[in-house]
């Protein structure tokens, strides 16, 4: 019997000569792919260019120009907090691919001038000759030759099982090499490579949340309308007869009331708090946006192995021969099995015969013969049973084991039953040497998780439909789908069909890496806020790729550095428990924008009005930088505040979400404006005190709006947070304390304060009864 070292000491090709590799890697260029990074500088000036930098960045230089530095300074303080939290926030592909980098070897053993030599593996080029040992990891896509390993490649390709190597089978780049030795020839290298397309996914991959839609469009709704009304305010300035300086001021004024300064720091704030939640909760976020796309999520793409199953072999099924039992089959597969290798089947029987136990009339091993490439079996020479003679028992697939055994009427009946089911199938014989009996089948499954099920079940309750993703045939996929009571139509192959939905098909069965990140986009393009749970390498690219990369607790680096989210403890109930955060989330920002909304309306509508009533500003660039840092302080504490989770997936309707805020600020507007008419017409104020009431009127109305429209039903359905009744009392102590005493702004009367502290209060329970016909009509109950 031939070994397998004796397979590949077989006559040799001489391989490619050291000028003719030079010349190749000059042409093909080096084995290994490319990470470009961005200049840090550049990443950081770049968050200086988009709608709220611009405007928080054009308020500075006027501010500049009328010699205002400490407001400006305030401003500029702000606009650089958001860029620096933006950079933070960035360079996820590079740790991706740094991750990958990882995986590949480093040293090659190839066939140069016929001899055999290291060098790095970045020098390996197509043509090579190169060696594959036990242990080592390929360097590049390779034909092997001869000889015969068991390469690990669920990694890359998503297999469960390894894959037998021999003659004219392709290996692939990071596969590891768990059995055997081979020699091979490079077919491809560096980004050629699946490997390097992987790469190169990873590195191009990007969705745009929708976060960040979001607040493109409430930014530009706010500029444009804003825009227009500043317009209209420097024309009737004009027309009044200000002076350059006082319309600078106006203008200022209306610049600052029109940019929402706290809204990206809210957002992030937002999902900050949510992430330490669902950090607590052994669900790690990797990015801050991943904790919001958790809640508009309502497709999850799902792989197999390692996250629906537990990667680890078991057998599944023994289907013994008339005159044998189960215990016989898996304890003569005992015997016939490596004690210490790496193999997984010889692993999930040793597993199998430990809890069967011990069959009284079984022989004692005597010699064991590792798997052989030639026969395409493993064997065990067995003590003397019972008439004191030499046994044989062999394991191996059906065709191999079935042509040195005796024929068995029933036999192909028997396995083509098994493998029919998806299992994988070995056979086992054993007997006198010349008469070997089939003893029986055994079938191997990866188990799924027990909680898998009831993930599936609560996600579909929750509106998010699973899709299963996997590398495996199709007949394996559909045995786990059932497990886990996904059920719909199967497809199976790489050949994607165009057009694709969630709903076309439940399982995607034999798809390779690049599908998977071809599937995630195309129902990303249908609309869909898509989610991808992965573990490998292999599943890298779609996990960038997805708006919601989960990552579970037994991912690989590489996938845990491409995904958004990471689950630290086993069990796929992060997902859920991320999703139900995600909303809460959701709720609070929506909060925050909708008061954002009204804010910046009210504001520079109410100049409009100050300047038809008074014929004068009624805000001050001052009480305009005091009003900002004083409401967005107590509109942040939001991001703290007790909400309901929305029971479907949230969806960002920003053009409801504008009328919704239009329609709240004409109510606060008339509320602002009568008691400025009020105090100009009734109790005469001059001009500073008007200013000083003004400001008031926006604080306390602001106050009563943000506590009016915080929850989607009546006012009093839920309590709020500490934080923001400490940041409510904080926000009318300070507005109260700045009026009485006259602090940067003309004082007022305690009466005067005191009564419109209580039109506030009556003028939030008057918005709660308008509210809800509007938030009901618009979708946003």
């Amino acid at each position: 019997m031939l070994t397998s070292s004796a397979i590949v000491e077989a006559p040799l090709p001489p391989g490619l000569t050291t000028a003719e590799a030079a010349r190749r890697l000059a042409s093909d260029g080096p084995n290994t792919f490319s990470t470009v990074s961005a200049n840090p500088w550049q990443q950081v000036l770049a968050n200086f260019w988009a709608p709220v930098p611009w405007l928080l960045e054009a308020a500075v230089i006027v501010q500049a120009v009328l010699h205002e530095y400490p407001q400006a300074a305030i401003v500029f303080g702000l606009l650089v907090f958001n860029s620096v939290l933006g950079y933070l926030q960035s360079s996820r592909s590079q740790a991706t691919l740094a991750a990958l980098k990882t995986r590949l070897a480093s040293n090659a053993s190839l066939r140069r001038d016929a001899a055999w030599v290291i060098l790095p593996a970045a020098g390996v080029v197509r043509g090579d000759v190169m060696k594959l040992c036990l242990g080592g990891v390929v360097p590049a896509d390779a034909r092997i030759l001869s000889g015969e390993v068991l390469l690990d490649q669920s990694m890359l390709t998503g297999e469960s099982l390894a894959v037998e190597g021999g003659a004219g089978v392709q290996a692939y780049a990071g596969a590891l090499v768990r059995r055997g030795e081979a020699v091979a020839e490079v077919t491809a290298t560096g980004e050629r490579t699946k490997f390097g397309r992987t790469a190169e996914l990873v590195r191009t991959a990007h969705a745009a949340g929708t976060q960040q839609r979001a607040v493109l469009l409430v930014v530009r709704n706010l500029v444009i309308f804003n825009g227009l009304v500043a317009l209209g305010l420097l024309w009737y300035s004009l027309r009044l007869g200000f002076s350059t300086s006082a319309i600078f001021a106006l203008i200022l004024t209306a610049i600052l009331a029109s940019i929402p300064v706290a809204l990206p720091a809210t957002f992030t704030l937002a999902a900050a708090v949510g992430a330490r939640f669902l950090a607590a909760a052994g669900v790690l976020p990797t990015r801050l946006s991943a904790v919001d796309e958790a809640a508009s999520m309502d497709v999850l793409c799902c792989d197999k192995t390692g996250t629906l199953t537990l990667d680890e072999l078991k057998v599944a099924d023994v289907r013994p021969m008339p005159g044998f039992e189960a215990g016989h089959v898996i304890a003569f597969a005992a015997l016939a099995s490596d004690e210490g290798g790496q193999d997984p089947v010889d692993a999930a029987i040793r597993v199998a015969a430990a809890k069967n136990g011990r069959i009284a009339d079984m022989p004692t091993l005597v010699k064991f013969e590792p798997f052989d490439p030639n026969t395409k079996m493993s064997a065990a020479t067995l003590a003397s049973w019972p008439a004191h003679r030499q046994e044989r028992v062999v394991k191996g697939a059906f065709a191999a084991v079935s042509a040195v055994a005796l024929p068995h009427p029933q036999a192909a009946k028997s396995a083509a039953e098994v493998q029919e089911r998806g299992y994988r199938v070995l056979a086992v014989a054993a007997g006198p040497p010349d008469a070997l009996q089939l003893v029986g089948f055994i079938a191997f499954s990866d188990s799924p998780r027990s909680d898998s099920a009831d993930l599936i079940w609560e996600l579909q309750r929750l509106g998010v439909r699973t899709v299963m993703v996997t590398g495996d045939a199709a007949p394996t996929a559909e045995i786990v789908a059932a497990a886990v009571d996904i059920s719909g139509p199967v497809f199976s192959g790489s050949m994607l069909p165009p057009d694709l939905t969630p709903e076309s098909f439940a399982v995607y069965a034999d798809v390779l890496p690049d599908d998977k990140y071809r599937l995630v986009r195309a129902f990303e393009k249908s609309g869909h806020v898509v989610g991808m749970c992965g573990d490998g390498a292999n599943d890298a690219p779609a996990l960038r790729q997805a708006q919601m990369g989960i990552a579970v607790a037994s991912a690989t680096d590489i996938a845990k550095s491409a995904a958004g989210i990471v689950l630290t403890t086993a069990g796929l109930g992060g997902i859920v428990t991320a999703v139900k955060e995600g909303r809460t989330t959701f709720q609070r920002i929506l909060t925050y924008t909708l008061n954002a909304i009204v804010k910046k309306l009210v504001v520079v509508m109410l100049l409009v009005v100050g300047l038809i009533v008074t014929r004068h500003p009624v805000l001050t660039p001052t009480l305009m930088v005091v009003l900002m840092l004083v409401g967005d302080f107590l509109a942040m504490s939001l991001t703290t505040d007790n909400v309901t989770p929305s029971p479907q997936p949230n969806v960002w309707r920003v053009g409801n979400l504008t009328v919704a805020g239009a329609g709240i600020a004409l109510c606060l507007l008339a509320f602002c404006s009568g008691e400025l008419a009020f105090g100009t017409f009734r109790l005469h104020l001059n001009l500073g005190a008007l200013q000083t009431l003004t400001f008031v009127s926006l604080a306390f109305g602001t106050q009563a709006t943000l506590y009016a429209i915080r929850e989607r039903r009546h006012m009093w359905c839920q309590w709020p947070s500490r934080w923001l009744l400490l940041s409510s009392v904080g926000d009318a102590g300070a507005t109260t304390f700045f009026a009485l005493h006259g602090v940067l702004m003309k004082p007022l009367p305690w009466t005067i304060v005191a009564g419109m502290f209580a039109a506030a209060v009556a003028f939030a329970l008057l918005l709660n009864v308008v509210k809800l016909p509007l938030f009901a009509g618009l979708k946003l109950s």
